[in-house]
């Protein structure tokens, strides 16, 4: 297997993954995920197609940290049927009409008491939100607004059938062997249904990097565990406990479709070497992106960054949670997705993949003055290179200069301001040409 440079990735095959991702997710969409049940069964079942998953079912009623894993919940009909035969908020037409969670009902009652029962949204008046009510029994119906005013007054059968029984938690994970036994994780949250950029864009860029990762020869090894938010990443961490000490670097992945500019939330130390990596990279090649500091609400890395795990996990998104509008809506649906912010996120993941796997340290063997770059014909422009001349030489001159067995690529990436791949790429020439050789690694 060969490895990966983030230069070699064509327009083409930036394309072919971008489709790929798409109609995963036009594929995905349909299914009604919870965090747990029969839709995020058959979720992992068609992500495993890319990435060969292998699952594993926590039981109704396993203690996990301070959670108990609930029962089991589907859902196969549910309807608002008024008096004259008309139906409204039909499950079939569109999986968000039902709260997630809901316990089954068959009753009948006046529109009036029929009311608390409904969600909608004002402001928003052709959107269905979505709801769910997973650790205390409930049952309720959302629609759009334009629909709830066009109920007539009147008596409603209110019918869900839906089951709630001692089953389990479903988790997924692939593992790509890499040369140490040190371990990056990739997290996406498997619970949400019929939700694009929230849910199945971290699903499909997750498996499209499981499944790019697993035919290159890697220095990490590569965890991605796809899993239902909060009680999923609680139960998987959990379950391997004690493997938790192998993961060096973690990303979440999550809204990663819209056409909103790259962010970067990070770890809670915030100093992270993931963060770092992220930081050079959105620097670099992504001059409007974003970054945010930690904080205890958001997705799963909290979850990885709490006092007891302590994980070096930061997040990757697009839209912000609680400012695009369409979040947990029917309006954020295919429509607001595109295939070229899909694959140009992957991209994102490959490049901050990239500077975790070349970052090392080296030694200059010439140390004494500048050596002679141009009769080694390392101020020649090749073909290949990010960038022109001018930043080419630059990067040669501060690997020269930073190389002392102590700065890493890193190091000298955040220093310079030069993207980490064409000073990878330098650090290979210069080695070639005799003048720096990798340094000693200070844990041996």
């Amino acid at each position: 297997m060969a490895g990966f440079q983030t230069i070699s990735l064509s327009d083409a095959e930036l394309g072919a993954a971008g489709s790929t991702m798409l109609q995963l997710m036009e594929e995905l969409y349909p299914l009604c995920r919870s965090i747990t049940g029969p839709g995020v069964r058959d979720t992992l079942h068609r992500v495993s197609r890319l990435a060969p998953l292998t699952l594993t079912e926590v039981p109704t009623g396993t203690p996990v940290f301070d959670w108990t894993v609930p029962r089991e919940w589907s859902v196969t009909e549910a309807y608002l049927e008024h008096e004259s035969g008309r139906r409204f908020a039909e499950f079939r037409r569109h999986n968000l009409h039902v709260v997630g969670y809901s316990v089954p009902v068959d009753a009948t009652m006046p529109l009036e008491a029929l009311r608390e029962r409904l969600h909608t949204l004002p402001d928003h008046p052709d959107w269905i939100p979505f709801r769910s009510s997973y650790y205390r029994e409930d049952w309720g119906f959302c629609l759009s607004e334009r629909e709830r005013l066009s109920m007539p007054d009147g008596h409603y059968r209110a019918v869900i059938r839906s089951r709630l029984h001692d089953g389990s938690l479903t988790l997924g994970e692939f593992v790509h062997r890499g040369r140490s036994d040190e371990e990056v994780l990739v997290f996406a949250h498997t619970c949400h249904p019929s939700l694009c950029n929230d849910n199945l864009s971290g699903i499909v860029v997750a498996a499209q990097l499981a499944a790019f990762l697993r035919e290159r020869d890697t220095r990490y090894t590569y965890r991605f565990v796809f899993a239902p938010a909060t009680i999923g990443s609680i139960a998987w961490m959990a379950l391997n406990e004690s493997r938790l000490e192998n993961i060096r670097h973690g990303l979440v992945l999550a809204m990663l479709g819209d056409a909103g500019p790259l962010h970067y939330h990070r770890s809670r130390s915030g100093r992270a070497t993931i963060d770092r990596a992220a930081a050079v990279v959105l620097r670099a090649c992504y001059p409007d992106a974003g970054a945010i500091d930690f904080s205890p609400w958001g997705f799963d890395e909290r979850q990885f960054n709490t006092p007891g795990i302590k994980l070096p996990v930061g997040r990757l998104n697009r839209a912000l949670t609680g400012e695009y509008p369409q979040e947990h809506t029917s309006a954020d649906s295919l429509e607001l997705m595109s295939a070229g912010a899909l694959a140009e996120s992957w991209r994102a993941c490959l490049r901050i993949f990239e500077v975790l796997e070349g970052d090392r340290r080296y030694l200059n063997l010439s140390p004494k003055g500048e050596p002679q770059l141009g009769r080694r014909g390392l101020y020649r422009q090749t073909g290949g290179y990010y960038d022109g001349v001018a930043d080419r030489q630059m990067g040669l001159l501060w690997l020269l200069n930073q190389s002392d067995g102590e700065a890493s690529l890193l190091d000298i990436a955040e220093r310079s301001g030069i993207e980490f791949g064409l000073l990878a790429q330098c650090a290979r020439d210069l080695e070639s040409a005799g003048l720096l050789a990798p340094a000693p690694d200070p844990r041996s």
